[in-house]
């Protein structure tokens, strides 16, 4: 007997833990550094993809990386790169608070996720490089394709859990715009180097606004990273090996009619 059931091709995804222990990125409105964001909700996403039959590189989780092409070229091979990050706001924006008797930055101006691609289209390029020596179709054809595919399926999975994309990216701050490519969803072009290096669909996710004190309490649940988690895993449809089925035989005697 034969039936038709989803391929079990497992799709081999590269988790990019964003900055290091020597450039942590951002810092939360509580004094956390982004790279322990991003290291922790790394940790999960890979382990809810691998429990699914999934092959999962993570890259960078030593806090060790400094160079962002070599992160890029560690994803030669498989079928989508996710540069997880959390975001941050101008300067201008933050007021200084005090908690736990250390004072830090914070703000409730912004709040929410944002999707970013490659796109070597002039049209969507900013003051830097728009096309890499090391990749220069990036942003073309398939890979451009199968990013902002990705990057809409992931957006529609986040929706579905919850979440909201913040526009701040788009709002011509001077140093700080970026072209958007789907309001709605929160996708944005981004000539970013991991994106713009890669030789696979890639896409930069800022997972949430660290200097937004609920914000930053919220993005630190594991309840909230476990959504995160099943957002990411859910939109790996957008992958074509995964999309496709096939006819698989069933074992002999495993019929719905069998003994």
């Amino acid at each position: 007997m034969l039936v038709f059931l989803p391929v079990a091709h497992a799709a081999k995804i590269a988790l990019d833990v964003g900055h290091n222990l020597q450039a942590t990125g951002t810092t939360s409105a509580f004094g956390e550094t982004e790279f322990s964001y991003n290291l922790a909700v790394a940790e999960v996403i890979a382990k809810r993809l691998r429990a699914a039959g999934h092959l999962v590189t993570v890259i960078g989780a030593d806090g060790q990386m400094l160079e962002l092409k070599p992160r890029a070229a560690a994803a030669a091979g498989h079928d989508l790169f996710i540069s997880l990050h959390h975001d941050s706001m101008k300067e201008e924006y933050l007021d200084e608070w005090v908690w736990n008797e250390q004072t830090y930055k914070m703000s409730r101006r912004f709040a929410g996720y944002s999707l970013f691609v490659f796109d070597a289209d002039p049209k969507y390029a900013n003051t830097t490089t728009a096309m890499s020596p090391s990749n220069p179709l990036a942003g073309y054809g398939a890979q451009l394709a199968i990013s902002l595919a990705c990057a809409t399926r992931l957006a529609d999975e986040l929706i579905q859990v919850g979440m909201k994309p913040t526009l701040h990216h788009a709002y011509g701050i001077a140093g700080g715009y970026r072209p958007l490519l789907d309001e709605g969803r929160g996708i944005y072009q981004a000539n970013f180097a991991v994106l713009r290096h890669n030789s696979v669909p890639a896409i930069l996710f800022e997972g949430g606004v660290l200097p937004n004190p609920e914000e930053a309490i919220t993005l630190k649940t594991l309840e909230h990273r476990e959504k995160v988690a099943t957002a990411v895993l859910n939109s790996l449809d957008c992958l074509p090996a995964i999309k496709s089925k096939t006819v698989v035989p069933l074992p002999k005697g495993s019929g719905r009619n069998s003994p």
